[in-house]
């Protein structure tokens, strides 16, 4: 996806889901496409990362979702018994609908213990009526589980934000990103083991000259440095607070496509821009003590 703006030419990845051939379904071994740019085909990522242990991030959803002549892997976050947030760019383009991975450590292994895989039908997941692929913006969907998923220690919801807390910025806070995505830009397929990062906030007026006014007031931005970062994978995976809260604040959207490591921000859907919605269609919503 090329973006002229002022006359400079942007690259630039939306971060996640990887097109993948049927036979590598099967053997849920997901081979990622060579890193380029396909408008729809979300690209996102977790490098120089580390391993997660059992149970770290209850809250972290895999999803393998049907796309037109394959199949595709995101990340996203659950936030209820019922109620799963990701990346719109990962689900626009479902055809039946989506595996969903809960209480997964290993991606690769469908007999670990605690792991669930329930398939949701596309109709059960809705897309942000206002999401525009051209400028990446709200770049958010929701997915229901057909039936209430039972809590245990392996699957835990994450916590929406307070909507009192709707115009924190989070700026200078440090925060957790997680997924299954690329940990390298020379890896040709997402990784097996869950892994994270946890890395600064930055202010929106850092990040947006990077991407020549893509950043707004709807997006949140993490720093990169030393090769740490979100990357193919990753998209529409949780960002959350590093303070033991498990606070929901992004949703892995966007990237440069030039490479994870190359030290660029990585660029999130930030979540309190959209409580009203999210409230709106799912009934889920945090307003505090």
């Amino acid at each position: 996806m090329k973006f002229a703006i002022a006359s400079v030419v942007l690259l630039v990845a939306i971060l996640g889901a990887q097109a993948v051939d049927w036979q590598s379904v099967k053997n849920l071994n997901i081979e990622t496409d060579a890193p380029k740019i396909r408008h729809g085909a979300p690209t996102g990522r977790i490098t120089g990362g580390t391993l997660s242990s059992r149970n770290q991030f209850p809250y972290q959803v895999g999803l393998l979702l049907y796309v037109q002549g394959g199949a595709a892997w995101c990340g996203g976050t659950l936030i209820s018994d019922r109620w799963i947030v990701t990346a719109a760019h990962c689900t626009d383009s479902l055809t039946t609908g989506v595996d969903v991975y809960l209480g997964t450590h290993d991606r690769t292994n469908a007999k670990e213990v605690g792991q669930q895989i329930i398939f949701v039908e596309k109709k059960y997941v809705t897309v942000h009526e206002d999401w525009n692929a051209e400028t990446i913006t709200n770049d958010i969907s929701l997915i229901k589980l057909p039936v209430p998923i039972e809590l245990n220690e392996y699957i835990q919801p994450a916590k929406l934000p307070a909507k009192a807390d709707s115009y924190n910025t989070y700026s200078g806070e440090t925060a957790i990103a997680s997924g299954w995505g690329l940990i390298s830009d020379s890896a040709t397929a997402v990784t097996d083991i869950l892994q994270f990062i946890e890395v600064p906030i930055m202010s929106n007026s850092g990040c947006s000259p990077w991407y020549l006014g893509l950043v707004g007031g709807t997006n949140i931005c993490i720093k990169t440095t030393g090769g740490t970062s979100t990357c193919n994978g990753d998209s529409g995976g949780p960002l959350v607070l590093a303070d033991g809260s498990n606070t929901l604040i992004g949703a892995t959207s966007f990237g440069i496509a030039f490479g994870c490591e190359v030290g660029w921000p990585g660029v999130f859907t930030r979540i309190t821009s959209f409580l009203d919605w999210i409230e709106a269609k799912s009934g889920v919503a945090n307003y505090g003590n």
